[in-house]
């Protein structure tokens, strides 16, 4: 298993300790999360047939918090992707997206960034999911990010310097702030990630709140028939990406309804998921990552 070793983790991180105590979850678990069953039929298994996927350990500022990473089989240097989950976790879905852009030649990486405060995959009540995810700092979740991408590069098989990000829900919001965050970021897609709403101590600003400090292009996809996210928002943030001369585009499916991607649930929109899959590796070869 791919890790970093004690004393290398001390040198990234010299002001803590490394302790796993205050971790709930410490390996991923199997299949999917517990609150997205049934699964539909039409849901997506992609095959480990030339590339190597499976669990790692990624050393973060406190202890380590698992992820799953799929790559090709053989060669080096990959572009490297970060998958960031939907607020049920790293269940088998977002380990399907991650052995997808493995077939397509990419080092992808999804950490489960709840590790800390519960395993999601295995509360089937929304409102339960709800109250842990909305307990992770903003801050610790862009920490933990940075601690995937040092990962990945000591590995010796990704390429760090050509860094995406694609997130989706929840985890298409964390790709509007990773963006605002990571200089070294090449480019970013945010699948019908929240741009406004409520803040607090932990999320204390959204993505409309810090468009003036986008490092990286970002392309996002969103269902017009999204009941969450307003319509208001997508022009405001075309309005905020063009007000503040940063490269972006917002691209709108107008059948389509909150996780159209998700072929494991109802939501799932194939035209559209279709689509915004080829919008996506076009928009990381646009950007140098590819």
């Amino acid at each position: 298993m791919d890790t970093l070793t004690r004393s290398e983790l001390k040198s990234l991180y010299p002001e803590h300790r490394y302790d796993r105590r205050n971790f709930i979850v410490t390996s991923l678990g199997a299949g999917f999360a517990l609150a997205v069953q049934p699964i539909s039929a039409q849901t997506i298994t992609t095959d480990t047939n030339g590339i190597t996927a499976g669990e790692v350990k990624v050393p973060v500022k406190d202890g380590d918090i698992p992820a799953y990473r799929a790559m090709p089989a053989t060669g080096t240097h990959f572009s490297t992707v970060i998958v960031v989950e939907e607020v049920f976790g790293v269940h088998e879905h977002i380990k399907d997206l991650c052995r997808r852009l493995a077939k397509v030649g990419y080092f992808a990486i999804a950490p489960e960034l709840y590790s800390r405060l519960g395993d999601v995959t295995k509360l089937s009540d929304i409102q339960q999911i709800l109250a842990v995810v909305n307990k992770a700092p903003d801050a610790q979740t862009m920490s933990d990010l940075d601690a995937t991408v040092a990962y990945a590069k000591s590995t010796g098989k990704a390429d760090a310097s050509k860094l995406a990000i694609t997130g989706f829900c929840r985890g298409g919001r964390t790709v509007w702030l990773y963006a605002e965050h990571n200089p070294g970021l090449k480019a970013a897609v945010a699948w019908y990630g929240p741009l406004g709403g409520q803040t607090s101590d932990v999320m204390p600003k959204n993505p409309l709140d810090m468009v003036s400090e986008l490092k990286a292009p970002v392309l996002g996809l969103y269902g017009g028939k999204d009941q969450g996210i307003p319509q208001s928002d997508l022009e405001k943030m075309r309005a905020a990406l063009k007000s503040a001369g940063k490269t972006g585009e917002i691209v709108v499916y107008p059948d389509a309804e909150h996780g159209f991607n998700a072929d494991y649930r109802p939501s799932y929109n194939k035209a559209a998921a279709e689509d915004g899959w080829k919008r996506m590796l076009a928009w990381f070869k646009q950007h140098g990552v590819g």
